[in-house]
């Protein structure tokens, strides 16, 4: 068996991270998932400790575009429910 640490993917999670807050938010989630599992890894001693950091940044700004993204799919149902209402209430 070797002692070889995994490498870190800080600037992967990181990527998905801010792509997921500008375009596509199913990447935040993945951004979220991967840092909390990497995180664990880099405290267990199996992945490179270097990518703290990155991973991270990474991790929070998933959360944040899970949270963005979850607001305006609110925002937009409540939008819709009211569109339907006036309508349906103006026949």
């Amino acid at each position: 068996m070797s002692d070889a640490l995994r490498p870190h993917r800080g600037v992967l999670i990181l990527v998905f991270g801010i792509i997921g807050i500008v375009l596509c938010f199913p990447l935040g989630i993945a951004a979220w998932v991967m840092g909390k599992g990497d995180l664990g890894a880099i405290d267990r001693g199996e992945m490179d400790p270097t990518g703290r950091g990155m991973t991270q940044a990474g991790m929070i700004i998933g959360i944040i575009a899970t949270a963005l993204a979850a607001i305006a799919i609110v925002i937009w149902a409540l939008v819709l429910a009211g569109a339907l209402f006036a309508t349906a209430a103006g026949h």
